[in-house]
């Protein structure tokens, strides 16, 4: 099974009134916490470039330390929310954009975040976005890239794995429409293979229900 890029923004596009109430999860509560203390401390001043930033949750996070925010998604539904939001003055920009295949004026970023965006790539697209995304960045520019563990009772089940090992949800809207989302669950050595060679400094955390990568653009 190969769920197309189509497929999957639609889904979001469906969900984007019902986005964030993934966050509102008891039992995450104190991991949200502590990422929303630490994702900000690594963007202090710096030209930050968010990848699938959806209904800017993570973003009213990062804009008041960051220099500029330029967070993009390829929805305009969730883009829409994310507009809605309360954000210090000419801080932040919304595009819409291809993270697949970004701008080429998008240079020179010296950070760049990823929130809940890895799980949603399939294996063998992974490198390939990240040599798109390290265009756009100068060397030395921090990455980060948070997303979840999978966690037995919190975490949707897994319904099918095709054969390039992509695993898969059904999900279902509030709307009672059901959805078969891609949704991979990367090891610490999958993550650290996939940056080598153009990422340095790496370093992963892994939370309860969440991980978090971060490393630097090797020169």
């Amino acid at each position: 099974m190969r769920q197309s890029d189509d497929q999957l923004s639609a889904y979001y596009a469906a969900r984007a009134e019902e986005y964030d109430r993934v966050y509102d999860k008891p039992e995450r509560q104190t991991d949200l916490a502590r990422l929303q203390q630490l994702i900000p401390s690594y963007f202090v001043d710096r030209i930050v470039l968010e990848i699938a930033c959806g209904t800017g949750y993570w973003t009213q996070f990062t804009a008041p330390v960051a220099r500029t925010v330029t967070a993009i998604d390829i929805n305009p539904e969730t883009l829409a929310i994310a507009r809605s939001r309360a954000f210090p003055p000419n801080r932040v920009k919304f595009d819409v954009a291809d993270v697949h295949c970004l701008p080429p004026h998008y240079k020179r970023f010296t950070g760049a975040f990823a929130g809940f965006w890895w799980s949603h790539m399939r294996r063998a697209d992974r490198q390939p976005f990240l040599k798109v995304l390290h265009r756009a960045l100068m060397p030395g520019a921090i990455v980060v890239a948070v997303d979840n563990r999978y966690v037995e009772r919190s975490s949707t089940p897994i319904s099918l794995i095709d054969a390039d090992g992509n695993s898969f949800q059904r999900r279902r809207l509030a709307d009672g429409s059901e959805h078969v989302v891609l949704k991979n669950f990367p090891t610490e050595l999958e993550l650290m293979a996939e940056i080598r060679g153009d990422g340095t400094a790496a370093e992963y955390m892994p939370l309860e229900y969440y991980w978090v990568l971060k490393y630097e653009v090797a020169a």
